[in-house]
């Protein structure tokens, strides 16, 4: 019959806190991802509404242009 393999205190908490870096790092490396995503949206959709501006000033100016 084998006995079980004991930890000590200290491999335990080691291991605890490798545990907890671990899934620390994995939640901010989601987190980042997630981010950087949003802004990537909100800065084409920006783009987006800044390229209709521009549509609608000069579809405004021909428009007064058509007027004179």
């Amino acid at each position: 019959m084998t006995r079980p393999t004991r930890l000590s205190k200290a491999e335990i908490r080691k291991d605890a806190v490798q545990d907890t870096v671990t899934a620390a790092a994995t939640t901010v490396g989601q987190v980042t991802a997630i981010v950087t995503g949003a802004v990537k949206d909100v800065a084409g959709s920006l783009g987006g509404l800044a390229t209709e501006l521009f549509e609608i000033r000069d579809s405004a100016r021909r428009a007064m242009d058509d007027e004179a």
